[in-house]
C-alpha cells in the first residue's frame, strides 16, 4: 500500500438532505460507506464525528469534502441546508492533518475520465473526442454545473454556479412554466426549474395551465408516478422538466466546446431510468436550428454509479496529495519555507523545520513554545517571520492557516519542445495568473501601508534596478510621476553610485531586483543606509537584499526553467508597483487629481504630451539612459 495510505482517507459527499461517507484505503477502493440524515445533526463536525467514531479503520489524517454550495476561502456557508462552518476550524476540531472541502459538481466532474463503461449510460448519438472539454451538471437540490478542462498532465475542473443562469423558454409550455414563476420570483434559473423545488413548480403551474386542481406532491412522488405511467399530469412534468435539462446541457455544450461530451449526474436523472431516455431531452439537446449538425456531434452521458462525487473527491486529495510531497508542500507558505530553507541561518534554518514538521501546531503554540522546540531565542522567530515576509508570528500564522486549507493548490505547468503555439499561449498564461494568485496569497497589509506611508512622506523617490528588472524601475518613476510623486528611475551602475552619494533621511531608496543577490545593489544599500535614506526592497522573501532594507514586498515566481526570460517575474514586480501606485492615490484622496491634471485620465499606454516627455527626462540624470543596452545585458536581476 503506498504511504500516503498508511491512514484511509476520509471522504464525504455533503448534499441538502445527506451526507455519505466513506474511507479510501486504495486509489479508488472504498471501504464502510455511511449514509446520514444533515436532519439529524445540528453541525456538519457533529456528522462527521459520528462517522469517525463509527468507523473500524483506524485514525484519519487526511479527508475531502464535496459540498453542495459554492466554496471560496475559509468560511463555508451552504444555500440549500442551514450548516456555515470554516474550514480550518473544522480541520482543527477533527483532528486532522489536510482537509480539502471543494464544491460537489467540480468533484464529479474529476471522476468522469476514469469512469468505467458500466457506470455510465449514454443517451442519443454522437462520439466522444479523446482529451476535449467535457461539460457535467446535474439536478438534485439544486442545479450543479461544472466542466473538465484537458492539460498536459491531467484535467482542470471548472468550478462554476452556472445553474444561476437565467431560463429562456422554448416552447408555449415553458413561456407558462415562466410566467407562473414570475409570480413567485424576480429572477428565474435554469436551477428554479431543474432541481427538486423545481420538479413540483412545473408540477404546479402545469395543473394550473390544464386547469386541474391537484395536491401538492413531492418531487419523489411526482417522478414515480411518471415512471410508472400511472399520472398524466406527473408524465408532463417530468417530461417538461427533461426537455428544460436539455435546454441547459446544450447550452453548456456550446458555451464550452464540450466534444468530450456532456454528463448528466446527481440524484433525479439517474433515477429516472428509461423514462428520461424516451423523454424529449436529447431532441431539445440537438435543437439548436443552425447548429444541428454540431450539437449532433455531442455525446450525452448519464453517470449512474452512485460512488462518482466520493471518487472525484478522492481524486482531488491523492493529486494534491502528491503534489505536495513532490514540490515540498506546493506554493503556498510551505513551500515557500522549503525553497528559502538553503539560504536561511543555521538558527532559523531549525525554526523552518520545526514548522514544516509541526505545521498544524505551530499555528496554536505561543511564541516560547515554538523557540523552545525549535531551540532557538524569540528574536530568531521573529527573525524567521520576517525573512520570509511577514510582519510578525501573527501575520506569519495567518499566513500558514491559509497555506495549509487551501482546496485547489496553484501548479505549475512547464512548457515542452512539442507543444503547439496555442497550448504554449495557454501554459504562459495560466502560469501567470497561478503566480498572481500567489502573490495576492503572499501579500501583507501592514507591509503595503507601511510602504505607501514613506512614498508619501518622502521629499522624492530614487528607483534602482538593473538587467531585467529596469523596465520595471522606469515603469515605477513614470506611474509615480503621473501620480505627484517625485521620482527618478536609476538603471545604470555609473548613474546609481553618483545618485546614492547625494540621498538623505528624506529620500527613499526603492531597489527591485528578483534574486535580491546583485553585488551593486547590495553595495548601494548599505550606501543609502549610511546616510540615513530608508530603503524599500521589491525582492524574493530568501534573498540577501530582503533581509538588508529596511522594508520588503516579497514575490517567490516559479519561473519555467526552459524558458530563458524572467517573464512572470517581471509582470509580478510591475503589479507590486501598481499596488503602490493605487494605494498612494487613495491616501490622498481627491487631493492627487490636480497634481496630475488631464495625464490622470489619459490612457496608460498613450505617450504623454511632448512638455510632459521633457519634464519627465529632467527628474533625474539616469531617466534618459535607463533603456540603454548596457543597462539590460550586463547585470543580472
Amino acid at each position: 500500500m503506498p504511504s500516503m495510505y498508511d491512514h484511509p482517507h476520509l471522504l464525504a459527499d455533503v448534499g441538502s438532505r445527506h451526507v455519505q461517507f466513506a474511507l479510501e484505503v486504495a486509489p479508488g477502493e472504498f471501504r464502510h460507506p455511511l449514509r446520514l440524515r444533515c436532519a439529524d445533526f445540528p453541525e456538519l463536525h457533529l456528522a462527521v464525528t459520528r462517522y469517525l467514531e463509527w468507523q473500524p479503520l483506524g485514525p484519519v489524517r487526511h479527508a475531502a469534502f464535496a459540498i453542495s454550495t459554492p466554496v471560496a476561502g475559509d468560511q463555508v456557508r451552504m444555500t440549500n441546508y442551514p450548516w456555515t462552518f470554516s474550514i480550518e476550524a473544522l480541520r482543527e476540531c477533527l483532528g486532522l492533518e489536510q482537509l480539502l472541502v471543494v464544491n460537489d459538481f467540480t468533484a464529479l466532474a474529476m471522476a468522469l475520465p476514469s469512469l468505467l463503461p458500466q457506470e455510465m449510460r449514454q443517451v442519443g448519438g454522437g462520439n466522444a473526442q479523446p482529451r476535449s472539454v467535457i461539460g457535467v451538471l446535474g439536478a438534485g437540490s439544486g442545479l450543479g454545473v461544472s466542466g473538465l478542462i484537458p492539460a498536459a498532465d491531467g484535467w482542470i475542473a471548472l468550478g462554476t454556479e452556472g445553474g444561476h443562469a437565467s431560463f429562456a423558454p422554448s416552447d408555449e409550455r415553458e413561456l407558462v412554466i415562466l410566467q407562473h414563476a414570475w409570480r413567485q420570483y424576480d429572477h428565474v434559473s435554469f436551477e428554479r426549474l431543474l432541481s427538486g423545488s423545481g420538479l413540483q413548480l412545473i408540477h404546479r403551474a402545469l395543473a394550473e395551465r390544464h386547469s386541474v386542481r391537484v395536491v401538492d406532491l413531492e418531487p419523489q412522488q411526482i417522478t414515480q408516478a411518471a415512471i410508472e405511467g400511472r399520472d398524466a399530469l406527473c408524465a408532463e412534468t417530468v417530461d417538461a422538466f427533461c426537455r428544460i435539462l436539455g435546454t441547459a446541457a446544450a447550452n453548456l455544450a456550446v458555451t464550452q466546446g464540450a466534444f468530450g461530451g456532456i454528463f448528466i449526474g446527481s440524484g433525479i436523472v439517474p433515477r429516472l431510468g428509461s423514462t428520461f431516455d424516451r423523454s424529449g431531452f436529447r431532441q431539445r439537446f440537438e435543437d439548436k436550428g443552425r447548429f444541428r449538425d454540431y450539437m449532433a456531434q455531442i455525446p450525452t452521458f448519464v453517470v449512474t454509479t452512485e460512488n462518482a462525487t466520493l471518487a472525484g473527491a478522492a481524486i482531488i486529495l491523492n493529486t494534491h496529495l502528491q503534489k505536495t510531497a513532490v514540490q515540498g508542500t506546493g506554493n503556498g507558505l510551505l513551500g515557500q519555507i522549503q525553497r528559502a530553507r538553503a539560504n536561511l541561518s543555521p538558527a532559523e534554518r531549525r525554526v523552518a523545520d520545526h514548522v514544516i514538521a509541526h505545521a498544524h501546531g505551530t499555528l496554536n503554540d505561543p511564541i516560547a513554545r515554538i523557540a523552545l522546540q525549535a531551540r532557538v531565542s524569540q528574536p530568531t522567530v521573529i527573525r524567521f517571520c520576517r525573512t520570509l515576509g511577514c510582519d510578525g508570528l501573527s501575520d506569519f500564522k495567518l499566513r500558514l492557516a491559509a497555506s495549509l486549507t487551501n482546496s485547489m493548490p496553484i501548479t505549475h505547468t512547464q512548457v515542452r519542445g512539442d507543444d503547439t503555439m496555442l497550448e504554449l499561449g495557454v501554459k504562459v498564461l495560466s502560469n501567470t495568473a497561478s503566480s498572481i494568485l500567489q502573490v495576492r496569497d503572499q501579500l501583507n497589509r501592514d507591509t503595503i501601508d507601511k510602504a505607501a506611508q514613506l512614498i508619501l512622506t518622502a521629499s522624492r523617490v530614487e528607483i534602482h534596478a538593473l538587467g531585467h528588472s529596469s523596465i520595471v524601475a522606469d515603469d515605477a518613476q513614470f506611474k509615480f510621476l503621473r501620480v505627484g510623486v517625485p521620482a527618478t528611475a536609476y538603471t545604470v551602475p555609473r548613474l546609481q553610485e553618483l545618485a546614492v552619494q547625494l540621498v538623505d533621511r528624506s529620500v527613499l531608496v526603492v531597489v527591485v531586483s528578483v534574486s535580491g543577490s546583485v553585488t551593486e545593489l547590495l553595495d548601494l544599500v548599505s550606501q543609502a543606509q549610511a546616510r540615513g535614506a530608508p530603503v524599500l526592497a521589491i525582492t524574493a522573501s530568501q534573498s540577501a537584499l530582503a533581509r538588508k532594507a529596511d522594508l520588503s514586498l516579497v514575490i517567490d515566481p516559479t519561473e519555467d526553467p526552459s524558458v530563458h526570460l524572467p517573464m512572470i517575474s517581471r509582470i509580478l514586480l510591475l503589479l507590486l508597483i501598481d499596488i503602490l501606485v493605487v494605494g498612494v492615490m487613495m491616501r490622498r484622496g481627491g487631493d492627487a487629481l490636480p497634481q496630475i491634471g488631464d495625464q490622470a485620465r489619459q490612457s496608460a499606454d498613450e505617450p504623454l504630451p511632448a512638455p510632459a516627455r521633457r519634464r519627465a527626462r529632467m527628474t533625474g540624470p539616469g531617466v534618459g539612459q535607463a533603456g540603454s543596452l548596457s543597462g539590460l545585458t550586463s547585470h543580472g536581476q
